[in-house]
C-alpha cells in the first residue's frame, strides 16, 4: 500500500520508518526541498493548498493522512473526493479548533475548564466578567508550543487583548490548578478496533514539551482509558489521536486533543511493542492493531535548538538517539533521544546522567 502523507516533518519521517518494515511506501506533500521525511520517502514538492501538487500525490497514493493539523478545510475536502483520507474532515474540524473539541467535550459531560468563545474584545469583557482570572486566551486555531496563548493576571491584561492577539477567534479558558500534566495517546481502527496507550506526564519549559515519562498502572488510567474510547467512537475516528489532561486529585480535566500521532508518544519507539507510529499506520492501512502494553521503563527528551551531540548522548547506557536532520535553530524540535531501563531506579539514573547532556535552546525560531 501506498501512503500520501500531508506534511514532511519529523513526525511523517516517524511514521514511514515505523511503516517501511510492513512493505508501506510514503510519499510526502511539502513545500519544502529540505523537508526532512525525504530521506524516507518521496517527496512531493507544493503548498498545502495547491491542487496540481495535491494531484501529483493523489496520483501515487493509495490513501493519505497528516502530520499536523493546521490543514486547509479545504484540502481535506479535495483529497475525500478521490481517495480515503485519515482523520476524516469532520474529525480534523473537531480536534483542530479548540471551541470545537471543548464544546465536544461538554455534550459527552467529559470535565473542562470554564470557558467562553472570542470573536471580539468585547467578548474578553464578558468573559473575564463571567470567568475571571487567571486565565489563559488561545487562538482557536493553529498555535502549538506554547504560541498563540496569553496568560491573564488581571484585568489590566484584557486591554486591547483581542486585537493584540490578531483578531482572530479566541477562547478564554479558566485556570486550571492542577497536579500535572498527562497525555494519553489512542488508537481507533475503522471497524471500530481501539489500543490506549500508558499515561504519559509531562514536563514542559516556556511551553515546549521537555521530557515525558509513561507512568504504568497510574490510577487515572481507567478514566483516561474511558474518555478516550468515548470521544473515539463518537467522532468514528481511524488512526492516532493524543488527549492531553490536567491532573486533579483523582479526577482528569480535558485539555485538548491533537488529531496526530503526538511529541509525548515518541517514547513508544523503544518503550512499547507497537509504537503509535506503527499503529498509525496500521489504523489507516486497514491492518490489525498492535499491543501498546510498555516495554521496560522508559523516559522520552526533547533535543531543541542546538546541535545533537550523538556520541556523547550514545555513551549514557540504554539512550536511543533520533536525529531528524533538521538545522538546528532556536526553538526548532531538532531530535529527541529515548532513555530505557529494566526498573525505575535505573530510569531515573539513566535520566541524570543525560540531564547534563541536553542544553536545549528555547529562545524561540
Amino acid at each position: 500500500m501506498k501512503i500520501g502523507v500531508i506534511g514532511g516533518g519529523q513526525l511523517g519521517r516517524m511514521m514511514a520508518l515505523a511503516g517501511i518494515p510492513l512493505g508501506l511506501r510514503f510519499y510526502f506533500l511539502d513545500p519544502s526541498t529540505e523537508a526532512c521525511a525525504g530521506d524516507v520517502g518521496t517527496l512531493v514538492l507544493g503548498a498545502y493548498d495547491d491542487t496540481a501538487a495535491i494531484d501529483r500525490l493523489l496520483s501515487l497514493v493509495d490513501v493519505v493522512t497528516f502530520e499536523f493539523e493546521s490543514v486547509p478545510a479545504e484540502t481535506v475536502a479535495y483529497i475525500a473526493q478521490s481517495k480515503p483520507v485519515f482523520p476524516t474532515a469532520d474529525a480534523l474540524a473537531i480536534a483542530r479548533e479548540r471551541w470545537a473539541e471543548k464544546s465536544l467535550f461538554q455534550s459527552l459531560d467529559i470535565p473542562t475548564a470554564p470557558v467562553y468563545k472570542i470573536d471580539s474584545q468585547q467578548d474578553v469583557v464578558d468573559a473575564f466578567a463571567q470567568i475571571g482570572v487567571p486565565a489563559i486566551v488561545k487562538t482557536r486555531t493553529l498555535g502549538y508550543d506554547g504560541k498563540g496563548q496569553r496568560l491573564l493576571k488581571s484585568d489590566a491584561d484584557i486591554a486591547g487583548l483581542f486585537d493584540a492577539l490578531g483578531g482572530v477567534p479566541l477562547i478564554y479558558e479558566g485556570f486550571v490548578d492542577f497536579d500535572y500534566e498527562v497525555s494519553c495517546i489512542a488508537v481507533r481502527s475503522a471497524d471500530g478496533e481501539t489500543r490506549v496507550y500508558p499515561l504519559v506526564e509531562n514536563v514542559h519549559r516556556q511551553g515546549i514539551l521537555h521530557c515525558s515519562t509513561p507512568l504504568a498502572d497510574h490510577r487515572l488510567q481507567p478514566q483516561a482509558t474511558a474518555i478516550a474510547k468515548q470521544v473515539l467512537d463518537h467522532m468514528q475516528y481511524v488512526g492516532v489521536l493524543t488527549f492531553e489532561f490536567f491532573v486533579q486529585g483523582d479526577h482528569l480535566v480535558a485539555n485538548e486533543v491533537a488529531p496526530r500521532v503526538h511529541n509525548s508518544g515518541h517514547w513508544t519507539i523503544e518503550g512499547a511493542q507497537c509504537s503509535q507510529f506503527e499503529n498509525h499506520v496500521r489504523a489507516i492501512s486497514g491492518l490489525p492493531l498492535g499491543s501498546t502494553q510498555m516495554l521496560g521503563h522508559s523516559m522520552m527528551f526533547n533535543l531543541i535548538g542546538c546541535p545533537i551531540d550523538v556520541p556523547a548522548l550514545l555513551a549514557v547506557p540504554g539512550s536511543c538517539v533520533h536525529d531528524y536532520r533538521k538545522a538546528p535553530k532556536p526553538g526548532r524540535k531538532i531530535g529527541h533521544v529515548t532513555v530505557i531501563a529494566q526498573g525505575p531506579d535505573e530510569l531515573r539514573e539513566r535520566a541524570a546522567q543525560l540531564a547534563p547532556l541536553i542544553n536545549n535552546d528555547l529562545s524561540g525560531e
